[in-house]
């Protein structure tokens, strides 16, 4: 029997991955989806629209709802993560964290991906230990945020468990710079046909090459970015540092290049992300309750998950198929990147057969990137120490590596903010 659990199936986003199972069923025969939330409200509600669009769509599948980890997890032979532990209440308090302090609050990124990640770490890895307890050597896909520093931790403090962290964001920028290659070029190039170079960390990349068919238009492409970002008024990156660089940064990379431009915007909340968020979910599970509905809404795309259900639905197809294609994910170095450290967890392009999820060579990016990437891996191999033990110390070095994080004498009052806000998330840290 091939059965996928999702952890956190009472999310919004999880329609759309229902969605991306039925449009690969006939080569991904999974037998059961376990949704299992730890809100049986919400959970009753996504599951009950995911019971209706199943049966509308013929689903050969069967749709299981549950409130129970094991049994959910039990004999999977996937189990995907999607959860968020203190839902977008905690989020907000994140976000306002960081305001208070004057410092980059977003989800994933600076103090406000801290905190998440401290609430988040321990719940995966006590995923991990059902995984490795209830099943026959399932693959872990984690995409709860922070992606990349997550799955740093599953690598360093539950490695018998076979686990990959993913993110849309590459597959969205490819999908994006596909466009624009075939409006400028007139030519319609297929997805398929297109392979898109990066490296980095999660949220923390920089594109470097775009394949068609073999053929390299890496060149056209950042001529084609320069000139739309001299075009814009208030453009994504500054059309200088593309010429510069002659890379397209990732779009979290805003909040290290124009960090006073973000908090600019922090000042105007709110509305910040989370209490915008708040509002499209409202609207979303309004719709979900819907009776007579079994297509997700025009509203899911708000939600900001574009391509979320192809890049899961494509990953375990093609482990499952055993295709050998190449997708972007988070994983061990392992040597692909000569002069980075092995052990480290990297956001690239690797090889997924039914052996595994295998890095493919690349060359280290240039000390400009890399001199960035070598401060952020610290903090998230301090922050991930941190969440597993319950440490102060190990907080306070993290934040202090951390290019965005506060002026060394703020450390301990923002750390103990920040615990005290998720005490009830963190009792290592307590006792």
């Amino acid at each position: 029997m091939l059965k996928v659990s999702v952890i956190g199936g009472g999310s919004t986003y999880t329609p759309e991955l229902l969605q991306g199972f039925i449009d690969r069923q006939q080569d991904f025969p999974m037998d059961e989806l376990w949704l299992m939330d730890i809100d049986p409200d919400r959970l009753e509600i996504v599951g009950g629209f995911a019971h209706r669009m199943a049966k509308a769509k013929n689903a050969r599948f069967r749709v299981v709802l549950s409130t129970n980890q094991q049994e959910s997890i039990e004999a999977s032979s996937y189990v995907i993560t999607q959860l968020r532990v203190g839902q977008m209440d905690a989020r907000r308090e994140d976000e306002y964290l960081g305001k208070r302090y004057g410092l980059i609050g977003q989800e994933t990124t600076g103090i406000g991906g801290m905190a998440k990640a401290l609430r988040t770490i321990p719940v995966i890895l006590d995923i991990a230990q059902d995984i490795q307890t209830h099943t026959n050597n399932a693959l872990l896909v984690n995409f709860a945020n922070p992606s990349g520093l997550v799955t740093e931790a599953l690598f360093r403090y539950a490695p018998q468990v076979n686990s990959v962290g993913v993110c849309n964001a590459s597959l969205t920028t490819k999908m994006e710079i596909l466009k624009s290659l075939n409006e400028n070029l007139g030519i319609n190039f297929k997805p398929g046909d297109a392979e898109i170079k990066t490296l980095g960390l999660n949220h923390l990349t920089w594109f470097y090459g775009f394949n068609i068919n073999g053929r390299d238009y890496w060149p056209q492409i950042m001529q084609f970015l320069i000139e739309e970002m001299k075009r814009q008024e208030d453009p994504l990156f500054d059309p200088t540092t593309l010429e510069v660089l002659r890379m397209l940064p990732n779009y979290y990379l805003r909040y290290y290049y124009y960090t006073e431009k973000m908090l600019e915007k922090q000042n105007h909340w709110p509305p910040s992300r989370a209490e915008e968020v708040f509002k499209i979910e409202e609207d979303l599970l309004s719709k979900y309750r819907e009776e007579d509905r079994s297509e997700p809404p025009d509203e899911l795309m708000k939600r900001g998950g574009a391509y979320y259900s192809t890049v899961a639905t494509q990953l375990l197809n093609a482990h499952y198929n055993n295709l050998d294609e190449t997708h972007v994910v988070n994983t061990r170095n392992n040597g692909a990147v000569p002069g980075w450290d092995n052990d480290w967890v990297l956001e690239l392009p690797c090889q997924v057969n039914a052996n595994g999820i295998i890095p493919l060579p690349a060359q280290p990016l240039p000390l400009v990137c890399s001199s960035l990437i070598n401060q952020v891996k610290a903090y998230e191999i301090l922050t991930a120490e941190s969440a597993v033990k319950g440490d102060r110390t190990a907080a306070y070095k993290a934040l202090l590596s951390h290019p965005l994080g506060p002026p060394a004498n703020k450390i301990s009052q923002v750390i103990e903010d920040m615990l005290e806000i998720n005490r009830t998330y963190l009792p290592k840290f307590f006792q």
